[in-house]
């Protein structure tokens, strides 16, 4: 394995304080463009089309906040991080937003200095195996090797996990996920663990996925969401409404096909009016265009949408909304009033 040099805590929040002091909204306006940390490459989440456009769910925060600053969701460079580069391209200013399955944790938010913006998918840490290892469940995988992600949450939830059932595992660390992909399907790991969300999206990609389960178990929360440096609250501000409009355009039936439509007069209901920007000054407050949620929600469509465009359950991801369906119809997806 090729060994990679971790910085310290304090060394990542160093760096996070002393870029912070920028104001990041006027750098993005200034270079034209936002640099968005996504991953290496995860089907439906991020990673480059057939001609290099890089396309999924995570891309379509990093677009929708590109079209809220600049008017254009193509004016976004993407960064690929891996789950050790990723915070010191944040800390370090080498990106604007970190937009990549990250999970929202104390230390992460306390110790390293960032500021998750909201949560754009709930997950949880489950376990991968091809099915003729003959379990059901991860409680019967003791003694086996595990390819795990260095650098993540996941590392620290495996560790817990096979302590408080007392069976034991042998790590196989590795860096990407295609790396995991390559070595799970060689057969040099029993089992992949890494975000449930994350083996569906991996499994898609095999060429005979029916021969491989997800297990049972769920073993940790893991909300995952966009990210930006402490210290840099009107950028924090821009990244974390930008979401919440997604979110409540879907809730209020406003889609990237009516949502010109709707913002061309004011409507009946004023929380829409505000949103769009046809009512208020919201756009003014972010130190943004009246209409920047207007670009936003144009840019790729409502949480709904690209849900279902993406990984949703008509996708080869085939994930349910579960968790991540609006609190109207029993989920975790709720917002602030728009006012």
């Amino acid at each position: 394995m090729k060994k990679s040099v971790f910085l310290g805590a304090l060394t990542v929040a160093g760096l996070a304080a002393g870029v912070a002091g920028a104001a990041t909204v006027d750098d993005v306006k200034a270079a034209g463009k936002l640099n968005c940390g996504v991953t290496t490459g995860l089907v439906g989440f991020a990673a480059p089309d057939a001609n290099g456009e890089w396309e999924g769910f995570d891309v379509g925060v990093c677009r929708a906040v590109a079209a809220a600053v600049l008017g254009d969701p193509t004016a976004v460079e993407f960064v690929p991080t891996t789950g050790k580069t990723r915070f010191t391209a944040l800390a370090s200013g080498e990106i604007d937003l970190l937009a990549r399955n990250t999970t929202w944790t104390f230390s992460r938010d306390v110790d390293l200095k960032f500021t998750f913006v909201g949560v754009n998918y709930y997950d949880g840490q489950g376990f991968m195996v091809p099915k003729e290892l003959g379990v059901s469940s991860a409680k019967e995988l003791d003694g086996a090797t595990v390819c795990i992600q260095t650098g993540t949450t996941t590392e620290l939830n495996l560790a817990d996990f096979f302590r408080v059932n007392n069976i034991s595992y042998e790590p196989v660390p590795i860096e990407t996920n295609a790396e995991a992909q390559q070595q799970f399907l060689a057969g040099a790991c029993d089992v992949y663990t890494t975000d449930a969300s994350g083996l569906a999206a991996t499994r898609a990609t095999f060429e005979n996925p029916g021969d491989y389960a997800v297990l049972p178990e769920i073993i940790s929360k893991e909300p995952l969401g966009p990210l930006v440096r402490h210290g840099d609250d009107e950028w924090g501000d821009i990244a974390r409404w930008t979401l919440n409009a997604l979110i409540a355009a879907e809730e209020y039936g406003v889609t990237s096909a009516n949502v010109e439509e709707l913002a061309a007069a004011p409507t009946d209901n004023p929380e829409i009016n505000r949103l769009l920007g046809t009512e208020g000054e919201l756009g003014a407050m972010l130190g943004l265009e009246a209409d920047w949620a207007v670009k936003a929600i144009k840019a790729g469509g409502n949480y709904g949408e690209l849900f279902e465009k993406n990984i949703g359950e008509n996708t080869p991801i085939g994930l349910a909304r579960g968790l991540n369906a609006l609190y109207t119809d029993g989920g975790l997806l709720y917002v602030p009033p728009f006012r």
